[in-house]
C-alpha cells in the first residue's frame, strides 16, 4: 500500500517574506498570489514564523470606529502587540510549525489539528523551506476516483497485503464509501480487513459485511491454554 506523502500534495512554488518585510508588502503579496498566509524566512531560507490574513486584520480590528458606534476592542497583550506591528517579525506566529516531505497525509493532518493551524511550511533535513501544505491540499486525497480506490483495495490490500484469493471478497465503492462482502477464514481477520481499507487514501467510510468460517475470538484463556498444551503434547 502506498500512502500519499506530503511531497505528493504540497505546493513547491512558495511565496515567502523576510523578517523586515513591511505590512503593506505582505498584504500586497497575499492579494497578488491569492493566498492566505506566507512563511517568514531567515537568511538561510529556514521558516521562523508564518503571517496570515488574521494577523493583518488585527490592525484593522484595533482601529476606532469613526462613527463611535462600535465598542472599543481591548485585545490581549500578544494580540495588541501584533496590532501595533509594522513588519513580518512583529506580525508572525512563531516558531513556525513545520512538516517534512516524507510525512503521510495523516501525520500532517494531526499536526495541523494539534497546533490549530491551517497550513504547514515543509522543510528538508537542513530545515530549509521546500514547500507548503494546506488543509485544502490534504483534502485532495478524497478527489480520487472510485475506480482507483477499488483497484487499490482489491489489489494492494486484499491480495498482496493480506494474501486473500481474488474471489474471497467483493469490493464496491461509491463516492468513497466502501462495501465489502464475502467470507474470510477467521473472525479475527474482519477488523483487520476493515482497518486496512480505511487507511486507503480517498476512502470516506467502510462497511464490512463479512462472514467467517472459524470464530477464533470466543475462546477463553483456559481454552487457549489447553489448546497450547495439546500442541506441545503432539
Amino acid at each position: 500500500m502506498r500512502k500519499r506523502m506530503v511531497s505528493d500534495l504540497m505546493t513547491t512554488r512558495v511565496v515567502g517574506v523576510r523578517r523586515n518585510t513591511g505590512f503593506k508588502e505582505i498584504a500586497k503579496l497575499l492579494a497578488e498570489y491569492d493566498i492566505t498566509a506566507v512563511p517568514v524566512l531567515d537568511d538561510d531560507d529556514r521558516p521562523v514564523g508564518v503571517v496570515s490574513e488574521a494577523d493583518l486584520l488585527r490592525k484593522e480590528a484595533a482601529q476606532l470606529d469613526p462613527a463611535g458606534l462600535l465598542p472599543v476592542l481591548r485585545p490581549r497583550e500578544a494580540a495588541g502587540a501584533k496590532a501595533e506591528a509594522t513588519t513580518a517579525e512583529g506580525l508572525m506566529n512563531s516558531p513556525a510549525v513545520t512538516a517534512r516531505p516524507q510525512w503521510t497525509v495523516v501525520e500532517a493532518a494531526q499536526v495541523m489539528e494539534r497546533h490549530h493551524v491551517k497550513r504547514l511550511p515543509v522543510v528538508d533535513e537542513a530545515g530549509r523551506l521546500v514547500g507548503l501544505i494546506s488543509r485544502a491540499d490534504l483534502l485532495r486525497v478524497f478527489l480520487r476516483g472510485d475506480a482507483a480506490v477499488r483497484e487499490e483495495i482489491a489489489g494492494e490490500v486484499l491480495i498482496r497485503t493480506l494474501g486473500l484469493a481474488p474471489d474471497t471478497i467483493t469490493v464496491r465503492v461509491i463516492d468513497g464509501r466502501v462495501t465489502l462482502r464475502g467470507t474470510v477464514e477467521r473472525k479475527s481477520m474482519v477488523p483487520v480487513v476493515e482497518r486496512l481499507c480505511r487507511g486507503v487514501d480517498g476512502v470516506v467510510d467502510v462497511s464490512a459485511e463479512l462472514d467467517h468460517r472459524i470464530d477464533d475470538t470466543s475462546a477463553t484463556p483456559s481454552d487457549r491454554g489447553m489448546s497450547r498444551r495439546s500442541q506441545l503434547a503432539t
